[in-house]
């Protein structure tokens, strides 16, 4: 049986996707008692992990170091790659939104300034709006700049809207439903047909059955 490597996103899904693993019978003991490595091996299985930064999962699985790689669909939608979204898992669900301090004004014909961590999305979603905007990339809090008057708006990932909250922003446009999905490696389904694809199924029966 043809060895399997999967990428796994660091934080947030990473607790969400290992008792998803779980539940399809797949040991995940490594992962739990980490420490500081980076790569684990399933015990029962022929499954090995990686774990990395989200958008590196991407890059992994492209260029055939993983085969399989779990990451949130706004990693997918922001950064172009060449590889096959396979499942959507269900799991780390939240949302793109347009948000900002309530005196903001969507429906202003003045050109708008958006602040965000996903200027592809963004600037996506604006044209297909035939809306023309600026896009300013933000690393870190995007919550800050409409505060401070850096933009008119922000565009981010919400799960709760806690932090909105917390920072005087309301939510004026729901964009895209994000959650996690399983991404393969083109060759990798070619040649490890049998063995990735026994996993694939494994995933959707276990969907299947929590739905």
């Amino acid at each position: 049986m043809r060895h399997i490597q999967i990428a796994l996103t660091k934080g947030r899904l990473e607790k969400a996707v290992l008792p998803f693993l779980e539940g399809i019978g797949i040991d995940c003991s490594e992962l739990k008692e980490k420490g500081r490595k980076l790569v684990f091996h399933s015990k029962n299985t022929n499954i090995s992990f990686i774990l990395v930064k989200a958008v590196d999962v991407l890059t992994y699985v492209e260029h055939g170091v993983a085969d399989i790689g779990i990451v949130g669909k706004d990693v997918i939608m922001e950064n172009e790659k060449e590889i096959y979204e396979m499942v959507d898992l269900g799991i780390g669900r939240c949302r793109f939104c347009v948000a900002s301090i309530p005196s903001y004004d969507p429906s202003s014909y003045k050109k708008k300034t958006i602040a965000t961590k996903y200027p592809n999305v963004a600037s996506a979603y604006f044209r297909q709006k035939g809306e023309d905007v600026e896009i300013i990339k933000i690393e870190g809090s995007v919550e800050i700049a409409p505060i401070l008057g850096l933009a008119d708006a922000i565009v981010d990932i919400v799960e709760t809207g806690v932090t909105l909250r917390e920072n005087g922003l309301i939510i004026f446009e729901e964009m895209h439903d994000i959650s996690a999905r399983l991404i393969a490696n083109k060759a990798s389904l070619k040649m490890k047909k049998d063995e990735m694809f026994a996993v694939i199924e494994k995933m959707e029966e276990y969907i299947g059955n929590r739905v």
